[in-house]
């Protein structure tokens, strides 16, 4: 037996020795899809004979990339040269920056903003269009130009039903030339751009298609619709597309994810092989039944059946509370309990939905002394102190970067304050320049007239002359 089929069940070597065209592997949780698409790209290359810079293989978190492509080196005793492996995002950042010869107003160096860098340019655009933050608030505007995005819905593409809609149109066209400005895409441009570009650019689709001659693909119902477009056209000419889904399942309908892509799929590709991998490896029957309870409510689904060899378990508890102080009351009750029955607090894991339903249980927790441990409460990267250094080191890679440069020119406070910035602003603006330009010419180009005068001359010059070393280290 080939050693990359050792251990797997009779779908699984079905799924990862499937011959070519199109593949929908319909995979229940628990069922190993994670190893059927690493042994699949294995198989391709050891049994098939396809080069790996001829495979792409797309996941929605850098966790299970990362995962597959140990795994797969592994297998093959070293790594595949040339293997596209990403996220969505990462996949189509690569391609954007191997392509910027022909994107339009963007450079090759283009930095992608974070949620907290979006919402300061969505909060720019309010303010350039004469609009109340408080009456159009950040957020709600900025999932509006998210959906639009995800739709591939440009800011000029896009049509106003209501007046609500007609400010988002407006926000959203000033928010792109904001982002431009920059040199920046958010993460919806990444997806959309690369989509355009295939679109406008034939001759780019096409070397893309003749490159990547199998393209796989994890988590297929979460997919938006510019995810599936995306797929659609690399896919469009071979057909070699490896789909690992699971109908019954979909948690990113917030972000555009659309679970019908599955059926879409099947329209697209009515000759396409149905693999459907129904053992399950992590959960007990008891589990088994109480979800499929709930799912076979769903009369549209693709049948299967989840079976198990890990019998017994101990029954599901289902406990209705009136509000969030009794649910907290509850969990705290069975927690005693459990240690009562020997267990220590580390043995246990409560798990939420939302951030916000934290606090309660942290309450009732401190008043009875429980010991407990936040895990996730703050990401390393979310860290003010982090994002200060990643703003720094973003505006030396990109000086017209004005969202980091807003950020850091006053962090460590230097006293640069809100006045003279928005002096600066507009002075910079009035002559044509980025503002880290200007106050670089503040201390490079004496004889530059300018409207700052003691304190805040003094304090523009000395983070000018800190910005201009370190751009001369860069160059």
């Amino acid at each position: 037996m080939t050693f990359y089929l050792e251990g797997l069940n009779d779908a699984q070597k079905t799924a990862v020795t499937a011959s070519e065209g199109p593949i929908l592997v319909l995979a229940g949780p628990g069922s190993g899809k994670t190893r059927v698409l690493t042994n699949r790209i294995v198989h391709l290359i050891r049994a098939m004979d396809v080069a790996p810079w001829q495979i792409m293989a797309v996941t929605f978190t850098n966790k299970a990339a990362k995962e597959m492509r140990h795994r797969i080196e592994t297998l093959l005793d070293g790594r595949p040269r040339g293997l596209m492996m990403g996220t969505f995002h990462a996949t189509c950042a690569r391609i954007l920056r191997q392509e910027s010869d022909n994107l339009q107003g963007y450079q090759r160096d283009f930095v992608i903003f974070d949620t907290a860098d979006q919402q300061q340019v969505v909060k720019q655009a309010l303010k350039d269009l004469d609009l109340d933050d408080k009456k159009f608030p950040v957020n709600k505007m900025l999932n509006g130009i998210s959906n639009a995005k995800n739709e591939l819905i440009t800011a000029e593409m896009y049509t106003a039903s209501n007046y609500i809609a007609e400010v988002t149109k407006r926000v959203y066209g000033r928010y792109q030339q904001v982002l431009q400005a920059n040199n920046g895409m958010d993460f919806d441009d990444l997806l959309m751009n690369a989509v355009l570009l295939f679109d406008q650019q034939p001759d780019v689709l096409q070397k893309y298609q003749e490159r990547y001659r199998h393209i796989l693909v994890d988590e297929f119902q979460d997919t938006n619709t510019a995810q599936y477009g995306l797929l659609k056209r690399l896919a469009a000419t071979h057909g070699n597309i490896f789909a690992v889904g699971d109908s019954d399942q979909s948690i990113y309908k917030w972000r555009g994810a659309d679970y019908r892509n599955i059926n879409r799929f099947r329209e697209m590709y009515p000759q396409a092989k149905l693999i459907l991998l129904e053992q399950n490896y992590r959960s007990t029957q008891i589990i088994l039944d109480v979800a499929k309870a709930v799912i076979v409510q769903n009369k549209n689904r693709v049948h299967k059946e989840l079976f198990t060899t890990r019998k017994g378990g101990e029954k599901i508890v289902v406990r209705e509370v009136y509000d969030e102080r009794e649910e907290a009351d509850v969990i705290l009750g069975q927690i005693n309990n459990m240690m009562l029955d020997g267990y220590s607090p580390g043995d246990m894991a409560v798990m939420y939905r939302t951030n916000a339903q934290s606090r309660v249980l942290e309450e009732s927790f401190i008043r009875a002394q429980m010991p407990y441990k936040l895990v996730g409460a703050t990401q390393f990267y979310k860290r003010r102190e982090v994002k200060d250094i990643i703003a720094y080191l973003r505006l030396v890679h990109n000086p017209l970067d004005s969202v980091s440069f807003a950020r850091v020119i006053n962090t460590p406070t230097r006293g640069i304050g809100k006045k003279t910035q928005e002096n600066l602003q507009a002075w910079a603006f009035h002559n044509n320049m980025p503002p880290s330009e200007a106050v670089v010419r503040l201390v490079t180009d004496l004889d530059l007239q300018h409207p700052f005068n003691g304190r805040s001359h003094k304090a523009l010059s000395n983070f000018g002359n800190m910005l201009n070393a370190w751009l001369t280290v860069r160059d």
